[in-house]
């Protein structure tokens, strides 16, 4: 790796060396067994070879009669019928007898050609008249075992797919097709996304106040990475303070991402704190980037030895512009490369083609710009011949996102000032499907990004292809998390945690996040909406079940319950009792309505993880029985004189009454 001194960050450099030095810093991520469901969109780790021919027996290639060629035409007596999955096994054609066959059927002992049923007549249900004559193989698909041969699919031992070889739809049927069940992939990065600035309030904040905006960068960038099948976890809002926002990094780094995204907070401001931090805890390579728009970008390498957990691979950290059209800008020039060549991608550059403009664009007269664009194939590009045609998007500033409304690409501007003539070929940057645009007012699929609604934050945050059976939303209750005083540390922990456990709860997918105050109508309006409209098959709500006057989530809960779920809350407690006898103190409540089930959980991160370590096993079961599958039945009952002795009751009085010891109170319980 080359040299790149901290101390030379300052200096602006162009694109293409920005570029080079991401992707000459990025390392790989080391390649992970999946299985096949997994597998889709990823890039292969390893070579796969055919441990069999294909076919594996001498298969028909028509429906038809497997015939000795030798014999010629004439009437001949059907001996048997060999199906595809029923090879008729024991009987072997002879000269003057032949075998009905269909296609992919096996061929019988004996029988050396086959004649496809439009050159037969059939006499009787037993006898047949072939009116021609073949010849030896004909219509035959034989075994390959060395040497290639026509009608062959794959020989054994066969090169089928090499380390590098992007997943699709074809490759999974060629994995399937020579029973491989199990994979080495490299594994998309894990992105975390946070927004820094006082400035900044939360989606569902419905009256701003004088200097305030709502965070779009977030949501923004979230759904980016995800388009690229990346796992996300949201890092919230940062205010303008060092102390706090070193402390959001910490915990970032120490959540296993392998990206970190911020926007904002890395100009020249008094209290842009990203970039010195960032200095801090790794290598800054650069960040300024000779470019309109998203000068002020800064990138930096945050090695495992900078953090607590030393297991880590290395971060990736970029400071995006707080700009929306720079963040998204940079994203796409430099983000995407990234994760691509983390992804084992062996070209990881965005596609360039060149356009011709249908309207005149004028450049910017110092930098190379990257302007929005909508490009479609035409017939005649402006030039009498087929081509792409780029039409802009409008005036382009940082600040406004309409820039890049329908967007597909990003035309490459030389920096002349002048104006650029309609017919002009100029390179632009594929920034996403090119066919999709056409009678489309959006280039993002709706299947991934869904629109925001009231006070709730809704994101998928999981591969596009992948068949979602279980949609789980998370509302953190919290006066100072939803005023913004205090960034939400618990929704982000149970993010991550169903994520990493979405195979255990049957493709369990966030679909809502959300943050509303200590307030019982509040929550209920959340709650109901998730549950009737929006048809969410788990809820988890976070915090406000303790003792505080404030702690309102279980008077908010149980009235909309259908039914209760009362054994859901004694294994948390059960787990809980573990760590401190305080669990004894929760007042939680998890129960049924419509088809969703709901469940407290305590607002402490720690917590969080604990109650559903504890749950995983049973959650699966249960939202498959409320979504009524009558396939899933219950797991064998282990009768009380086989299971271990353990009363949740008497195991609660002992801790709670040890914790009580331990901290001096001489009350009697």
């Amino acid at each position: 790796m080359a040299d790149h001194s901290c101390a030379k960050s300052s200096a602006m450099i162009s694109t293409d060396e920005a570029l080079r030095i991401v992707l000459e810093v990025a390392r790989r991520l080391p390649p992970v067994a999946v299985s096949l469901n997994d597998a889709l969109g990823k890039v292969l780790a390893q070579d796969i070879r055919a441990p069999d021919p294909l076919p594996p027996y001498p298969a028909s290639i028509k429906d038809g009669y497997a015939v000795v060629a030798s014999d010629g035409p004439g009437e001949y007596p059907v001996i048997t019928e060999s199906r595809a999955g029923n090879d008729g096994a024991g009987v072997t054609v002879t000269p003057g007898t032949v075998a009905y066959v269909t296609t992919g059927g096996p061929i019988p002992e004996g029988a050396d050609a086959v004649v496809q049923v439009e050159d037969t007549e059939r006499i009787e249900s037993k006898r047949v008249k072939i009116m021609v004559k073949t010849r030896k193989g004909a219509d035959i698909r034989p075994v390959l075992m060395t040497l290639p041969s026509q009608g062959c699919d794959i020989e054994k031992d066969a090169l089928v797919l090499k380390a590098g070889d992007k997943i699709g739809a074809s490759e999974i049927g060629l994995l399937a097709t020579v029973g491989v069940m199990t994979v080495k992939v490299y594994p998309t990065p894990v992105v975390g996304v946070l927004s820094t600035g006082d400035e900044l309030v939360e989606l569902h904040t419905e009256c701003l106040g004088r200097g305030q905006i709502r965070d779009s960068n977030r949501a923004m960038l979230l759904a980016a990475a995800v388009q690229h099948q990346c796992k996300v976890i949201d890092l919230g809002i940062a205010r303008d303070d060092e102390c706090e926002l070193e402390k959001i990094l910490e915990d970032a780094f120490s959540a296993g991402v392998n990206i970190l995204l911020t926007s904002g907070g890395v100009s020249m401001g008094d209290r842009d704190y990203v970039k010195p931090l960032l200095a801090k805890k790794g290598v800054v390579y650069f960040n300024a980037v000779f470019m309109k728009p998203g000068k002020p970008l800064t990138f930096a390498e945050i090695k495992p030895d900078a953090t607590e957990n030393k297991e880590l691979n290395q971060i990736l950290a970029f400071g995006l512009p707080g700009n929306p059209v720079s963040s998204l800008v940079c994203f796409q020039l430099f983000v995407v490369p990234a994760i691509r060549h983390l992804g084992g991608w062996a070209n990881p550059h965005l596609l360039r083609v060149q356009v011709r403009l249908s309207e005149p664009i004028k450049s910017d007269p110092i930098r190379p710009q990257f302007h929005g664009a909508i490009v479609k194939w035409k017939d005649n590009d402006g030039s009498g011949n087929p081509g792409f045609s780029a039409e802009g998007t409008g005036q382009q500033m940082s600040s406004r996102l309409l820039n890049l409304k329908s967007a597909n690409a990003l035309l490459e501007l030389p920096p002349t000032g002048s104006i650029i003539a309609p017919g002009t070929s100029v390179s632009a940057i594929i920034i996403s499907d090119i066919s999709s645009i056409a009678g489309r007012a959006n280039s993002f699929s709706s299947d991934l990004i869904v629109s925001l609604k009231s006070n709730i934050s809704k994101e998928i945050t999981t591969t596009q292809a992948q068949d979602i059976r279980f949609k789980v939303a998370i509302l953190t209750v919290s006066d100072t998390v939803a005023s913004g005083a205090n960034p939400d540390r618990s929704g982000p922990r149970a993010v991550s945690i169903v994520q990493a456990s979405s195979e255990k709860l049957g493709g369990a997918e966030i679909v809502a996040t959300a943050s509303v105050s200590d307030d019982v109508s509040r929550i209920q309006d959340v709650l109901v909406r998730w549950c009737d409209i929006d048809k969410v098959d788990l809820i988890l709500t976070l915090g406000g079940t303790g003792f505080s006057p404030r702690d309102v989530t279980p008077e908010a809960t149980k009235p909309l319950l259908h039914k209760e779920t009362p054994g859901l809350l004694y294994v948390m407690m059960q787990e809980s009792l573990k760590v401190t006898p305080f669990a004894v103190l929760s007042r939680s409540a998890a129960g049924i309505r419509g088809s969703t089930l709901i469940i407290n959980m305590p607002g402490n991160p720690n917590a969080v993880a604990e109650c559903m370590e504890a749950l995983l096993p049973s959650l699966k079961h249960a939202l498959k029985q409320i979504k009524g599958d009558k396939r899933e039945k219950h797991p064998r009952h282990v009768p009380h004189a086989e299971a271990a002795p353990t009363n949740i009751w008497e195991q609660s009085y002992k801790l709670a009454s040890e914790g009580l010891k331990e901290t001096g109170c001489s009350c009697s319980h």
